[in-house]
């Protein structure tokens, strides 16, 4: 696919007489279309909602734009939380995923009404400490273990990685979960770094449906 600027050079020269180096220059205009490209892509799928990683670009400016398509946020600390928060995120709008997390990040989490995503089995019983009971909505993610491969032969090892529920540890605990008055799970996962293949997304999702019809029947 050609990639075209969407500024000329004779523009970013006239730009720099007035606005010192170094600084960064976005496209609102191609941010808005490609976002609402994806939600319509998507728009077959009641109640989808595309989450913007913080982490990626931490500029409320943008935050707000994203807020104005429909998208919501995918928060990983406290800081970004806040942030989500400051520029009119709430509830469901906002996903919350973090390893190694202190407790103030997931009172403030809980606090906003954010889908919590566990990174950990053990995180289940620490978020019942520190918010004094479950949300009624929790996701956790899947870590498959082993290798992942694609027919082009990109590959991860996700069994190399300490984050997510085995197999096993997603049924004991979705189990628990629901008897902790859970309702509504959730499923991530993150099996490769780096792909720009399209062939990642559909296996991804595959993995990520049979195993929800899986915990669905257990």
């Amino acid at each position: 696919m050609k990639k075209t600027p969407f500024v000329t050079k004779e523009q970013l020269e006239e730009i720099v007489k007035k606005y010192p180096t170094p600084f960064h220059l976005y496209d609102e205009k191609g941010i808005r279309e490609n976002a609402r490209k994806v939600n319509a892509a998507f728009a077959w799928n009641k109640g989808f909602k595309e989450y913007f990683a913080v982490k990626a670009t931490p500029n409320p400016y943008l935050l707000k734009i994203l807020k104005e398509e429909g998208c919501g946020t995918d928060c990983s600390s406290l800081t970004e939380l806040m942030m989500s928060d400051a520029c009119g995120f709430s509830g469901h709008e906002i996903m919350f995923s973090s390893n190694a997390t202190p407790p103030e990040d997931f009172q403030m989490a809980g606090k906003l009404g954010a889908i919590i995503n566990l990174d950990d089995f053990t995180h289940i019983d620490y978020v019942e400490k520190v918010l004094g009971k479950l949300p009624e909505t929790m996701c956790c993610r899947y870590n498959t273990g082993g290798n992942f491969e694609l027919s082009n032969g990109i590959m991860d090892t996700p069994g190399e990685s300490k984050y997510g529920f085995t197999r096993s540890q997603l049924t004991e605990g979705f189990k628990k979960m629901m008897e902790k008055g859970v309702k509504h799970f959730g499923l991530h996962a993150f099996l490769a770094s780096n792909t720009k293949t399209n062939e990642y997304y559909p296996a991804l999702a595959r993995i990520l449906f049979k195993t929800a019809v899986e915990l669905k029947e257990e």
